[in-house]
């Protein structure tokens, strides 16, 4: 029983291998980009629509309406780093109907990658909203004590993320592969299509926490009102 997809190889010369965690991400990678070239190269601001750009709109604004409801203003400006990342686990998981399709989130390597992606959003966005002084004066908040607490909250969830959706995916793969063995017929097919569920769950959890901790990097102070005449 493979526990990951670092454990299939598919070439390897010394020291280089490649594992299919490499090769499914990329492939998958491949995939969004190109199917999103191929939904949004005709798009069409009349009526009459195509039913790619009307599913396109509806993933969009639902997205959007989410990130909206976390608490970021202007949330169109994260939509492409939180919809990126949630149609990436969301396509990971639904993928695995593929036969011979080991998703790449089932390896450490990957959710650490896209954990790290959210540790530097988090100072990128915050930055962007509050200039560089108002970010790192967050870290003292609110007092100086606090400054070496709030850097280990920051690496501390980061590293809860990558092991969070490590964990919910890889047990998902272990438990359908423990069903194939003993009932190869009709257990493994409901426990694929609740894994299919369960992985577009984790995309949303994954985004959605994303999000919130963007969320309060950017938050600003309501400023005092100015005393009446």
């Amino acid at each position: 029983m493979r526990l990951s997809p670092d454990e299939i190889i598919f070439w390897q010369y010394g020291f280089l291998k490649l594992n299919a965690t490499i090769v499914f991400t990329w492939a998958l990678m491949l995939v969004l980009v190109v199917g999103a070239f191929l939904v949004t190269r005709k798009l069409s601001r009349d009526l009459s629509r195509s039913r790619w750009q009307n599913l396109l709109e509806i993933l969009v604004t639902g997205i959007e309406k989410q990130i909206a409801e976390v608490g970021l203003r202007e949330a169109r400006s994260y939509l492409g780093f939180l919809g990126t990342l949630f149609l990436f686990v969301a396509a990971a998981s639904l993928a695995t109907i593929i036969p011979g399709y080991e998703p790449p989130t089932g390896s450490l390597s990957t959710t650490t990658a896209l954990a790290l992606c959210v540790l530097v959003a988090v100072p990128f966005f915050g930055i962007a909203d509050q200039g560089l002084g108002g970010y790192l004066k967050s870290y003292m908040e609110p007092t100086f004590m606090m400054l070496p607490f709030n850097i280990i909250s920051e690496v501390s969830r980061t590293l809860a993320l990558a092991v969070r959706l490590f964990g919910n995916m890889m047990s998902g793969a272990m438990i359908i592969a423990i069903l194939l063995t003993i009932t190869p017929f009709f257990f493994p097919i409901l426990m694929t299509a609740l894994g299919l569920l369960t992985g577009l769950v984790q995309a949303y959890i994954f985004s959605i926490l994303a999000a919130v901790y963007i969320a309060a990097a950017t938050q600003t102070r309501t400023p005092k009102a100015a005393p009446k005449p």
